[in-house]
Order: C-alpha cells, then structure tokens, then sequence
C-alpha cells in the first residue's frame, strides 16, 4: 500500500490542475482499493454545501450539479464528525440521503474520510461497494492517508485561484507560518525566484581546467562586487552592524577551502559549474543536517550564494521586476541579498516558505520594521503573482482572496497601529504608570546599536536585556576582553545612567556560533546559557571583565545569568563574578560590584524562586523560553506554533508564583520577551 500511495502522490503532484488531480485521485484509489466506487465531495464555502467534484463508478453527469448540505447525508455527517464512517449498508443508516442522479442505489458497503486541512474541513472521500461487507482497517487507514495528502493539494488549489465550484472566488484563505517581524502589511503580491537553478546543471567533462577555474573565479568576483555594491546601497536603511550580515557572504567568497574545493573538483575533470554545483549542495547538506537553528539557517546562505555565482557563470542576468506600490515579496526562501532590489518605499511586506526567526531576511526585517512572516510551508507562492494579499506579522498569518469584510477590518487594524505609534510617540516621555497610578518602569531588549537610538527615541527607561551574544554571531572567533568592553561600553554609554542589564553569553538551543559548534539531538533542552559558559569559564571570565571594565566611571550596568535551573549553577556563577571583579580591581580600575540576577526560564526555576532570590539581587522572566518549556510548544514551528498563548494559565500562574515569592524575599521581578 505505501507504494501505491507514493506512486499516487506522485502523479497527484505533476497534473496541471485540481480537476486532473482529483480525477487521477479517484481512479487510482478506486483501482487500488478494488472497490467500485471513489468520489470526492468539496466543500462550496460560498452556498455552504458539499459538492460531488470528481467520481469513479457513479454517473458522470452528477459531477459539478450534485451537492448536499453541510449536515445532509452521510457525507454531511462525516464533516461535522471530523472522522471516518465505516458501513456495511449505507442504505439502512438513519443519515442516509439517496442522491438518483449520482445512480448510487446498488451500493451498500461505504468508508467515507474527511479531507481536513489546518483544522478546516475541506471536503469528504468516499468509496462504495455492491457486497455488504464493511471496509477492513488497512483500507480504512490507507484512505484516511489519501485524504491527508489530498488536503494540500486542494488547499493549495484555494489559494491559487484554481478551485471554484461555482465560478465565484474562494474568500479568506489562511496560511499560516512564523512571525518574521510584526505589523499588519496589505498589498501586491512580487513573487521572486532564485537566480539561476543548481539542480539542472549537469555532470559534464572539460577539456581545459585552468579555462574553468579562471571562469569560476570570474564568476565570483562579479558576485563580489554585487554584494559590496548592495551593501552600500543599503547604508541608509541598515546600520552597521546589521549591515555585518553581508560580511559573512563576502568571508564564503574570500574562503580558501571553498575555492580550492570547486578548484579540487574542476581538476578531477568536471566543468566549472559541475564543481561549483556539487561544493555547494555538499555544504548545504552540512548545514542543514546541523541541529542547532541558527547553524541550519545558514544553508540558506550558502544555497543563495552559490545560484548567484552560477547565474554568473551562465552569464544569466536577473529580469527587472516591476515593484508596484505596498510589493509584497514571496519566495521559497528570501535572502537579505534581495532588500537592495527592491525600492524602499514600495516594500510593504515579505514572505519566505522556508526560514525562522534567526534567519538573516527575518532579522533585517525587524530592523527596517516591515511586516514579515517566515516557514509558510503550505503556501503556493508560484500562483499568488500579481494577487492582493494581507501579512499579520503579529501572528505569522498570510490572507488570500480576503472578502470586503475581512479587508475592512486589517485596514482598520493598520490605522488603528499607527494611531498606537503615534498616540505613544506623544507617551514617551511622560511616566509608565497604569490607570490607578501604580508605576511601572519600561525597560527595552537590544542587541545591536541600532536598536539604542529607537530605544531612546520612544522613552525607554533603561535596557531590561542586552543580548551579549550578538557581538559573538558576527565574528570568525570568539572576541577579545578589549574588543567586548568597547562594545559593552557604547551601549552604557548611550543609555547612561540609565540602567542596562547584561545578559552572560546565552548561546545553545536556537542561538550558534560558526566558530563553535554544538552538535545535539535536542539542542532545545541541551549544552546552553549558564551551561555552556561554566563549563568553559575562561569565556566566562573574559566576559565578565570585559563588562566589568566597561562600567567604569558609570555604574549602570547590571549583569544577569541565563538558563538557570538549580542554586548550585547560581552559587558557581556568583563565584566567578566575585573573581573577575577582584582580579580587576586588583589591575587598578575604580568600579563597583554591579547588581546581579538570574533568568527565571525554565519550569525548575518556578520552583526555586525563593531559594534563587536569597542568592541575587533581581529575577527576570524570560517569558518565550518559559512559556514554550510549560506548553512543549516550539514557536518557530509553523506547524504548533498557533498554540504558543502567553496568556496561558498555565503560564499566568507560573509568574504569580514566581513575583509572590520573590517579593517575599525583597528581589525585584522583571519580564522581558
């Protein structure tokens, strides 16, 4: 049976539209299942009915004119039921509704699954039988999985335009993925497409290899130029260090092992794009099988790299692309390479089938602020050119063929954003208190230096978390104790005297460095934050000195420990801290020992809050990371991602928990995520 469903599958996938594909589902499934009846009934959203769209073994003539109520018949049934019906005599069940047109009446055996797709039921697939027999649990589960691979296929078809039972357009179709970057976004769909394709390169010999190499060099040194021409280009839009993200593009093209592994390949006689084509699949499949997330995003990175220098190669030049006003952007995987294109005033929003938050389009995203959502992996990007589509960046939602009802209301969600951005730009320096005057202070998370002049700008009240672990991603190498004070010291500098919380080297889990490599099956509950650093404390040590000395003279710093689970990490850390602090004293720098705290992240610190708090001076929650361990949810996973709620009760009573007991102590709480 699993062949039979692949080899079905497979044709499903390469028919030229939704009613080839029904047609060769019925009749392969009816020929597989050596039944004498397979049908399919789609869900009409605009009559509210179930339509017979596709048979083998009824009358043909019923297909597209036959349709029953939503709660009418068997078919009805099934749908409201959202599980398999399994008859003997179909007849003799009190849902039965005869259908004369479809000539169904010598069929009494029956099985009919629903087609569900995202929670949304789509439609039914039924086979029939003349022998009273009921259907056996391998056919049963053999359709339940037919019907699960039909859902895409139908699905896909929605939104592209290609399934309309009655003529009239399909509304409010809903794909979801992860939040990129947040905001509401509504406009024109610009579907963008790799440059040149590696796949169909072919496996060719050469007859000179000094020939080759010297293209392939070409090759990149024309992509060189591209990208540092790019990189100026969005001087104004990015800051500098965002701008880094391309130093990671260049370092591939500068790297030696690189070129002298396309140079090993052309030698051994395949031709230049051969080589590079085979390099490059062989370090995607590097990064790709990596655990950690942040590693893996990077074969986007080199896959990119590698079709632009292959476009070079072929001498292929990218076809310009009308960007009309509010563009859109969709592709299977967007690289930063693509923003310099792409008029700023025209960008609207983007979408990427593949990628996370870590990917480096969904971090540039975040630092212009449009709307982006990533890893819509349902979504038929290569049908929605030139189609009106609306971004919830807030909640990783991509809208299709949006009724009036629908569009009115993200409109008025746009408006009333810039009304809140507005009606807070008049906030900003007045007091954070409630509406019964109970002050609360409003801190900011950073990470790079772009984010202090919009930090400021707004009225933030100090740096709740600064990720330290930033100024690591985008070096070759651990930095030095001089490189990270200075780092340290802009950012305590820019907000002094307001305070600014310094967060320990949290790297591990969704955050890796190219330097140092975790490799773990479950990276999520592995070697990360406190655990990485007390196991290498000469990392930690320099680090704490680096910060220690970048406080001199301000004393507005604040250091706070990550991924906390037990006292004894707290008491090891603290111990450390004491000691970088005496040794830089001892070199002669005035400084004061600064307020420490730990990251309140994981269930088992709910439960040690008290203990924890006797030993800091302040608690902070790191609401992500604790909400996703309480809920085993991954947020960066499209497919669980909707049941990430903050508001939770489960959450709501872990941080009652956690302020009732560290109030106790007399320890400050704070929240950041």
């Amino acid at each position: 049976m699993l062949n039979t469903l692949r080899q079905i599958v497979q044709e499903v996938n390469t028919a030229k539209d939704l009613s080839e594909a029904l047609e060769i589902i019925v009749e392969r499934v009816r020929d597989a299942m050596q039944t004498e009846v397979c049908s399919v009934y789609l869900v009409d959203r605009s009559a509210n009915r179930y339509v017979l769209m596709a048979t083998q073994g009824l009358n043909k003539g019923a297909v597209g004119t036959v349709s029953l109520g939503l709660s009418e018949g068997l078919v009805g049934l099934i749908g409201l039921r959202e599980e398999p019906i399994n008859l003997d005599d179909a007849p003799s069940h009190p849902n039965y509704y005869y259908l004369p047109e479809t000539g169904e009446e010598p069929f009494h055996a029956f099985l009919g699954v629903p087609i569900i797709h995202q929670r949304k039921v789509l439609g039914v697939l039924v086979v029939q039988q003349r022998q009273t027999r009921s259907f056996d649990e391998s056919e049963e589960a053999f359709l339940v999985t037919m019907s699960a691979q039909l859902a895409g296929v139908i699905a896909h078809a929605e939104a592209s335009g290609g399934f309309a039972l009655t003529g009239k357009p399909t509304f409010d179709l809903k794909f979801t993925g992860i939040s990129g970057a947040p905001g509401i976004a509504i406009g024109q769909a610009v579907v963008i497409y790799p440059p040149a394709d590696l796949e169909s390169v072919p496996d060719k010999t050469h007859t000179d290899a000094d020939v080759e190499y010297h293209a392939f060099l070409q090759a990149v040194d024309s992509v060189r130029d591209d990208l540092i021409q790019l990189n100026e280009k969005l001087k104004d839009r990015l800051s500098l260090e965002e701008r880094m993200l391309f130093e990671a593009y260049l370092r591939i093209l500068e790297d030696n092992v690189f070129l002298d592994s396309v140079k090993k390949v052309i030698n051994e006689g395949q031709w230049a794009q051969g080589a590079l084509r085979q390099v490059i699949h062989k370090q995607v499949s590097h990064f790709s099988s990596m655990e950690d997330d942040y590693l893996r995003e990077r074969a986007a990175d080199i896959r990119d790299l590698g079709r632009r220098i292959l476009a070079a190669l072929q001498h292929e030049r990218t076809k310009e692309i009308v960007y009309p006003p509010n563009t859109i952007l969709i592709g299977e995987e967007l690289t930063p390479s693509i923003l310099g294109d792409v008029p700023e005033e025209r960008l609207a929003g983007m979408v990427s089938l593949r990628g996370s938050r870590n990917s480096h389009i969904a971090i540039l995203a975040r630092a212009i602020g449009v709307p982006t959502i990533m890893g819509a992996i349902d979504l038929p990007f290569t049908q929605l050119e030139g189609k009106e589509l609306i971004l919830d960046g807030n909640h990783g939602v991509v809208l299709i063929n949006v009724s009036s009802e629908i569009n009115k209301h993200y409109r008025q969600l746009q408006e009333e954003e810039q009304q809140l951005s507005e009606g807070l730009e008049a906030l900003k320096d007045l007091p954070c208190e409630t509406p019964d005057s109970h002050r609360v202070p409003l801190w900011v998370n950073t990470g790079l230096m772009s984010d202090v002049a919009r930090s400021l700008d707004r009225g933030a009240e100090g740096v709740g978390l600064y990720r330290t672990e930033v100024a690591f991603m985008i070096g070759e190498r651990f930095p030095s104790e001089e490189e990270q004070r200075k780092i340290y010291r802009e950012q305590l500098e820019a907000f002094h005297p307001k305070p600014v919380t310094m967060r320990t080297l949290d790297i591990g889990g969704d955050k890796g460095l190219a330097y140092f490599p975790i490799h773990e099956t479950n990276p999520v509950l592995g070697w990360r934050g406190i655990r990485v650093t007390l196991d290498h404390p000469e990392i930690f040590m320099v680090q704490m000195r680096a910060m220690l000395k970048a406080s001199v003279g301000l004393n507005n710093m604040r250091v706070m420990f990550p991924m906390i689970t037990n006292v004894a990490e707290v008491e090891e850390a603290m111990h450390l801290a004491h000691r970088a602090y005496c040794e830089v004293v001892e070199e002669g720098f005035d400084i004061k020992m600064p307020p420490i705290g730990v990251m309140v992240e994981v269930p088992a610190a709910v439960y040690q809050v008290r203990e924890l708090a006797k030993q800091v001076d302040f608690i902070s929650v790191g609401s992500n990371d604790l909400t996703q361990y309480l809920l085993a949810v991954d947020r960066d996973n499209p497919r669980v991602s909707s049941l990430f709620h903050s508001l939770h009760p489960a959450v709501l009573r872990a941080l009652q928990q956690v302020v009732s007991e560290a109030h106790e102590e007399g320890v400050s709480v704070s929240i950041c995520g």
